[in-house]
């Protein structure tokens, strides 16, 4: 019997033009059959948020067989990455026939620490793992729209390889943060957590020639990571971070401890 062949959901947050999609279409290619959906336009700090009251667009823009085989579909969408998510298993997939994987990225920039909080690569992959499919985020720590690749290239096959074989548990999504340096210079894969840190002084004023102002956001980083377990410092040092992160955010630790102490 013909083994069938993987349905993997592509989709990122820095729009279908960029490289790190284009790359990441490659990557996949080479496991299965790809569909993938990317926003119009760049949706980077979007998060897992929804576009409503709104008509959203799809467009397909190619079709291909991949070298060895595999076919490639490739689409865009006006709306959010997790937009991309919902309209993929509305249009493309259903609840009774869902993508075996959903890969988010490769996104342009770090995801690790509180970036994956407001990230639209993490909130595809967080709308993946609501509707029960495996989901893993793929980040690279350079912001050049041209970065190379070849970390990502050389080293994430292996951790899709892994991905497949030993899934996470239903309502976990996986975050991968690659440093931006030489292969040679990579050290491994650490497990790693998600790293405490902030940005400050985010905003930069600027005056208008009608005597108001504007302001842009642009941010200074302070690393909390005092214990050095988080997935950011592990980057710093030279590894690949891997994050496994939930959808169910309750702290049921400090449930208990508050219903306890609170006088209701």
């Amino acid at each position: 019997m013909k083994k069938q062949k993987l349905e993997i959901l592509l989709t990122n947050d820095d729009g279908y033009l960029s490289k790190g999609f284009k790359e990441a279409v490659e990557i996949c290619a080479g496991f299965g059959n790809v569909t993938a959906i990317g926003p119009k336009f760049p949706q980077s700090g979007k998060s897992a948020s929804l576009t409503m009251g709104e008509a959203l667009w799809m467009d397909k823009i190619e079709e291909r067989a991949h070298s060895n085989g595999n076919a490639i579909r490739i689409f865009y969408f006006s709306g959010s990455p997790a937009d991309c998510v919902k309209i993929a298993m509305n249009t493309e997939f259903s609840l009774k026939r869902k993508p075996d994987i959903l890969v988010s990225g490769i996104n342009h920039g770090s995801n690790a620490s509180a970036a994956a909080i407001y990230s639209g690569t993490l909130g595809a992959a967080k709308e993946a793992a609501i509707y029960g499919i495996p989901a893993l985020a793929l980040s690279l720590d350079c912001h050049d729209e041209n970065a190379d690749f070849a970390v990502v290239r050389k080293f994430a096959p292996k951790i899709i390889e892994n991905f497949l074989s030993a899934p996470p548990k239903n309502g976990i999504y996986i975050n991968v943060n690659f440093p931006y340096i030489p292969i040679k210079e990579v050290k491994g894969y650490k497990f790693a957590e998600q790293g405490k840190g902030m940005w400050i002084k985010e905003f930069k004023k600027y005056p208008t020639p009608r005597g108001g102002n504007f302001y842009m956001m642009f941010g200074q980083f302070i690393d909390c990571d005092k214990k050095h377990v988080g997935d950011h410092t592990a980057v710093s040092e030279g590894y690949i971070s891997i994050v496994p992160h939930n959808i169910d955010t309750t702290d049921r630790y400090e449930k208990e401890r508050l219903a306890n102490l609170w006088k209701l």
